[in-house]
């Protein structure tokens, strides 16, 4: 059901809390008519399990499910399961941006962003985990304060409004339009240097 011409975010991991697996979906409205736009749509690929034991997990993924299934979203969110590690081999070869939402400082490292840099793929993430050292400015993009939002006295609630809009504008303002902008012959040379700057 996917459209292998439309950018297409991935986002694979353990479902958990602190992962914030549901961050994009603060302002669904919103998110829906990035999704939908009619010049530079996207889609979501999402992937992952949960822990037997982590309800707050299993529910994120039903969340996620069901907006799958919601014909407003035009078929724009996948759900991808039975996640493993030759499902991860497809989806960083087959998505154009990396989505990473951890809630900071909570992300150990973040592997699978860099199994995406390997293969070419630009990380939007938070600064956490890996991210920290590996983002220079040039090769993806970053959100949120590097840093615990407690420390700064904001409530989670007040960090996933903060994170999900910084989320929102990067995307409608720099990684789609940069995406799309192609030459005459429908090659990417900003988008492409980025995904060199990546690898490197």
């Amino acid at each position: 059901m996917l459209e292998a011409e439309t950018f297409t975010i991935g986002y694979a991991r353990r479902f958990t809390a602190y992962k914030r697996p549901t961050l994009l979906f603060h302002d669904l409205d919103r998110l829906k008519r990035i999704l939908t736009n009619r010049w530079h749509p996207a889609q979501i690929v999402f992937a992952g399990k949960a822990h037997p034991a982590d309800d707050v997990g299993k529910r994120a993924i039903q969340q996620i499910y069901n907006l799958a299934r919601d014909p407003q979203l035009a078929g724009r969110i996948a759900f991808v399961e039975n996640y493993d590690m030759r499902l991860a081999h497809d989806l960083v070869q087959g998505v154009d941006l990396w989505l990473n939402t951890p809630r900071p400082p909570n992300e150990a490292c973040g592997t699978s962003g860099m199994k995406a840099a390997i293969n070419g793929v630009p990380t939007l993430s938070a600064l956490d985990g890996w991210w920290i050292e590996g983002y220079n400015g040039k090769n993806g993009w970053a959100f949120g304060r590097n840093g615990a939002a407690t420390e700064s006295g904001m409530s989670h609630e007040e960090q996933d409004k903060e994170d999900a809009n910084a989320i929102y504008e990067l995307l409608e303002k720099e990684i789609i339009p940069l995406y799309y902008e192609r030459d005459l012959k429908g090659v990417p040379h900003q988008w492409v240097q980025v995904a060199k700057e990546t690898i490197s």
